[in-house]
């Protein structure tokens, strides 16, 4: 097992120091999904919630968490993001949520897709827990990640 980049010799947390690492093109990509009914699927779909374009709000909410990851996640390096996209598609028993992340700086973004992912699932849920409380959000994962020294990686 690799050693923790996080914790220091003597067990402590503590933030990387990136200020020797070169800048590369970096980029991240994140899913998750929300289970719901098919009523409450076709509902999101229609764009005609209550609360508006179900799918669109989620979508800004993504990118808007993706910007705001230091404030979130306590040892992320805030940086310039190049790039955020946040897709939210119909998928079988729910909504797919798809978030892809770029930059060219001395650290990853898979921190950033992630929280883009998470955040995006909670409005969903948010937006439509007036007709399904019992939604599900699931499978929220890195699915690659490209840049820097560790190189590129693709789950399985």
């Amino acid at each position: 097992m690799s050693k923790l980049t996080h914790i220091d010799e003597t067990g402590r947390a503590r933030m990387v120091d990136v200020s020797d690492k070169a800048d590369t093109a970096r980029e991240a990509t994140a899913e998750g999904f929300v289970r719901m009914k098919p009523k409450t699927r076709a509902l999101a779909l229609s764009g005609e919630g209550k609360k508006g374009d179900v799918r669109a709000v989620a979508e800004i909410a993504g990118v808007m968490a993706a910007k705001k990851t230091s404030e979130l996640i306590p040892m992320c390096h805030p940086l310039a993001l190049s790039k955020v996209e946040v897709r939210v598609e119909p998928g079988k028993g729910g909504l797919s949520v798809t978030a892809r992340v770029k930059t060219i700086g001395p650290t990853g973004v898979e921190m950033e897709a992630l929280t883009a992912v998470s955040v995006a699932c909670l409005t969903l849920y948010d937006m439509l827990k007036a007709a399904e409380k019992g939604m599900v959000i699931e499978a929220v994962r890195l699915v690659s990640k490209t840049g820097g020294k560790s190189g590129d990686w693709t789950a399985p």
